[in-house]
């Protein structure tokens, strides 16, 4: 039986400055093992939702608890290093650092946790490697393609072995060639102590998902979909 990972009860979010609630009175349970997508109109809290999981906004009510422990929101230092070792988040766009290379934009992520330098970019590496990009590995942002740098980025985003991943619309800014690539890599990352829950406007990536996901009018539905499996799994 898959246990549950992340619990949110009656979360809220409301904008002060326009007043417009974003998400109302969500309640759900994401269990280890699973993957969700989730989808929904541009505006309708995707966004909002996957922020709230990350601990990086905070719900305007609600209790949202990681492994059976409320997350307290007003302890910064705690939700820091909780989302740095616990939550692994891939953007649209990239956000590589610039002025380093794809290796180091790898391991950056791994000293920000364990200062171990040396391990940092051996783990770094392997998983560089397992991304097909072995070849890659010095090259600065701006001499990638957007395949590849997003390759980069889900690296980044898993080396610390993230139990929850986080990914919103990772596909947004490819073709659609590359975007299947990205998703087949994102399935690969699925294991049984692990949730990978992602935003899309693409309903054939969000039909992947062992659970669909839609964020209507402030509200979660929830859809059965395929179960989508990889073959090969990769372990970090």
């Amino acid at each position: 039986m898959n246990k549950p990972l992340i619990i949110l009860k009656n979360i809220s979010k409301r904008f002060e400055k326009n007043n417009i609630k974003v998400l109302k009175d969500i309640n759900f349970t994401f269990k280890k093992g699973k993957t969700y997508s989730i989808i929904g109109p541009s505006g309708s809290g995707k966004s909002t939702f996957l922020n709230i999981l990350s601990l990086i906004d905070r719900p305007t009510s609600g209790s949202l608890f990681f492994e059976s422990s409320k997350i307290d929101f007003n302890n910064i230092e705690k939700n820091d290093h909780l989302r740095a070792s616990k939550i692994g988040i891939i953007y649209q766009e990239n956000n590589l650092l610039s002025d380093f290379n794809a290796l180091e934009n790898v391991y950056l992520s791994k000293l920000t946790i364990n200062n171990d330098l040396i391990t940092a970019k051996k783990d770094a590496n392997k998983i560089l490697n397992m991304m097909n990009l072995k070849n890659r590995q010095n090259h600065y942002p701006s001499e990638l393609s957007g395949g590849e740098a997003q390759r980069v980025a889900i690296s980044r985003a898993v080396i610390n072995s993230p139990e929850i991943i986080l990914a919103d619309e990772p596909s947004g800014s490819l073709d659609h060639k590359n975007s299947k690539e990205i998703f087949k890599l994102l399935f690969k990352l699925k294991n049984k102590n692990r949730v990978l829950i992602y935003a899309t406007h693409n309903l054939y990536f969000a039909k992947m998902a062992d659970y669909k996901l839609q964020i209507h009018d402030g509200k979660i539905k929830t859809y059965n979909a395929r179960i989508w499996k990889p073959k090969k799994i990769y372990t970090f």
